[in-house]
């Protein structure tokens, strides 16, 4: 009888959804499922999941990884969650990345000066975004948070944490996750004394930090082991192959993340507002990368679809003549403020250049153009640090839409390929779970299929109107008051 053949699974558990995909040993990368989980908005700028709910989905997920030889799972990087180290039951709903509740406290740490340490020692700005400062707000606001750390009986961490406690009986984070906390020292790899006290929170909560690909333990009743964690960009921009310096991708999802290769070496802090952060941690090798996020992309395209602007995708591909920014109409997606390289909370969304023969298509088709334009801020930025790589893999929605394929070619002024696999971040999790298992090194990994689109820009974007975007940005600043 033929064994078997060989597989792991990789498990995406995002912002919206948790999904499962199968690899195997040939490179055959499959969808196994998928469960969308609810969201919860108890106010304005809060945003929070139910941690329940997101383990039920990652079991429902484990369901289809019986015989696998290794799971890898993938987490949101900065959502976080407070639980009970003897019930394990949570304390409070998950606060999730993209919640800034913690805005008026980190602005009052910036007035204070205390970006500088954080940049020199995490590699990050002083943002909402990240989550040491929304794991101070849980032990302060979280009834009986202080009384139960008294008595040992409090967790506190990223949402990977809590997954790998509950599922393996394994207290423990990975590296890559860890170096978004704002907590991690990123030259030692290890939590820093210093920026926990910063921030409030005790080091003797934070779980231990492991490599990338490493044995996390076994599912509990279920035998499977876990052979990598792994924060959500760092999965994607492994599953896009980038593995040598210069190599770049932007995932296109809720807002746009553009992770670059830059070498073995902790990157020097840095004033151009692009962050630094841990690609991965095999062994003892680790590889960092260069990290830019803009806020807003799909979220953005979500948006004004909901307002009634278009109500088909395929309207994104059916724009012909001039682009709008040659005719000065201009979206800035600022919905959510500016991330890199302005990190600036008090911008606000803008559309400038409207005219009364302004048309619905005209808004639409600038709304995909700013986007592309924010990317091309931040791939122009990277650049300067290290020299990137003449293509561009990118994946998310957007790259549906042939017209933003092609205005996003001309804005980097680089190749845009879109691989064929279904979810990036999955096939990373799922490639690192083979690492992992140690049934496969980093450079023979399974191979994958061709790309869907590769797309050569036809011309290049001229610097007057990216000089043109920049121009309308500084104008979107400023406009929500800061706290």
């Amino acid at each position: 009888m033929a064994s078997a053949p060989l597989f792991v699974v990789g498990i995406d558990q995002g912002t919206t959804s948790t999904r499962a995909f199968q690899l195997l040993h040939d490179g055959e990368f499959v969808p196994l499922c998928g469960f969308s989980h609810r969201q919860f908005y108890p106010q304005a700028g809060w945003f929070e999941h139910d941690p329940r709910e997101l383990l039920s989905s990652l079991g429902q997920c484990l369901d289809y990884a019986n015989g696998a030889a290794g799971v890898g799972l993938g987490n949101q990087g900065g959502t976080v969650v407070i639980w009970d180290t003897e019930t394990g039951e949570p304390l409070y709903n998950a606060i999730v990345w993209n919640d800034i509740r913690t805005r008026d406290t980190v602005e009052q740490m910036r007035r204070d000066g205390a970006e500088s340490l954080t940049l020199a020692r995490s590699g990050l700005p002083l943002d909402a975004r990240f989550a040491a400062s929304k794991l101070r707000w849980l032990l302060d606001h979280v009834p009986n948070a202080r009384r139960l750390a008294r008595a040992k009986r409090l967790r506190l961490a990223t949402s990977d944490a809590f997954f790998l406690d509950r599922l393996c009986g394994r207290y423990a984070t990975d590296v890559t996750t860890a170096s978004r906390t704002g907590l991690m020292n990123l030259a030692t790899g290890a939590w820093d004394q210093e920026l926990c006290r910063l921030f409030g929170v005790p080091m003797d909560l934070l779980p231990p930090i492991l490599p990338t690909a490493h044995d996390f333990g076994a599912i509990r009743d279920r035998g499977i082991p876990v052979t990598a964690s792994v924060a959500d960009q760092q999965a994607a921009l492994f599953g896009h192959g980038c593995h040598a310096p210069g190599d770049v991708k932007i995932t296109l999802g809720t807002g746009a993340f553009a992770l670059a290769i830059s070498g073995e070496t902790p990157p020097t802090s840095h004033d151009d507002g692009v962050l630094a952060t841990v690609a991965t941690r095999v062994g003892t090798r680790t590889t960092y990368a260069l990290d830019g996020g803009v806020y807003n992309a799909n979220s953005a395209t979500n948006w004004i679809r909901s307002i009634g602007l278009f109500a088909d995708p395929r309207e994104l591909n059916t724009f012909r003549g001039a682009s709008a920014i040659e005719r000065d109409i201009v979206f800035v997606p600022a919905l959510s403020g500016l991330a890199c390289p302005h990190w600036d909370r008090t911008a606000a969304g803008l559309w400038i250049g409207l005219g009364l023969d302004t048309q619905r298509e005209d808004l639409v088709r600038s709304a995909l153009e700013g986007i592309a334009l924010r990317c091309a801020q931040v791939i122009a930025v990277m650049d300067a640090r290290v020299p990137l790589a003449d293509s561009v893999s990118v994946d998310g929605p957007l790259t549906n839409s042939r017209y933003f394929r092609e205005f996003l070619a001309r804005a980097l002024g680089r190749r845009i390929v879109v691989p064929s696999a279904p979810d990036l971040t999955g096939l990373g999790c799922a490639q690192l779970a083979f690492v992992g298992a140690g049934l496969s090194p980093v450079a023979a990994l399974p191979p994958t299929e061709a790309p869907d689109h590769v797309v050569e820009p036809e011309e290049v974007l001229p610097a007057a109107l990216h000089e043109r975007f920049a121009d309308a940005v500084e104008r979107s600043r400023g406009w929500r008051n800061p706290p």
